[in-house]
């Protein structure tokens, strides 16, 4: 009877991985059909969106911390922040003390723009957690950050553990 149950428990868990892999696949759907709707580069819309969504948090990245989040060089993110700069869609500030420190903001459409093609899906999505009591979205938060920390820390160990590309001499 044990053996059942464990058998039925790792059932359980590969049903709720699966889930979770087709909502990241709608997720990444929905930032490429947001970027084709901005007629942006999925890759530009990505950023647009944490910039703007960092700004939402009260912290406001900078140029290398929106290199980490997008996962792309120092040098791609300038040539992006170069492009989204030009069209306006967002703005680099000196706003810290020390005036090294570049701080980016989204231009106001961005937001605007953001709310009107996930707000239709952002209330959808409200009314389907509302079924839920307090205490289980509480588990649900509790158990998507032990998710997010496990993914964290495995990342981190495969860079660590990445072999560095050979250069080859010019």
């Amino acid at each position: 009877m044990e053996e059942a149950v464990r058998d039925g428990v790792a059932e359980q868990r590969e049903r709720l991985m699966e889930s979770l892999r087709v909502y990241g696949g709608h997720y990444t759907e929905l930032g490429r059909r947001f970027a084709a709707w901005l007629g942006l580069h999925s890759t530009d819309a990505t950023a647009v969106l944490e910039i703007a969504a960092a700004e939402e948090r009260g912290t406001p990245l900078s140029p290398a911390r929106l290199s980490e989040r997008i996962s792309l060089s120092t040098g791609a993110t300038t040539a992006l922040l170069n492009r989204l700069e030009a069209a306006g869609h967002i703005s680099r500030a000196r706003e810290h003390s020390d005036r090294r420190i570049v701080t980016l903001r989204s231009g106001g459409h961005i937001q605007e723009r953001a709310d009107e093609f996930f707000g239709p899906l952002a209330h959808r999505l409200d009314a389907a957690m509302s079924h839920y009591p307090p205490q289980l979205l509480e588990q649900f938060e509790a158990f998507m950050a032990d998710l997010n920390t496990t993914m964290n820390s495995h990342l981190a160990e495969q860079d660590a553990a990445a072999p560095r590309p050979l250069r080859t001499p010019r």
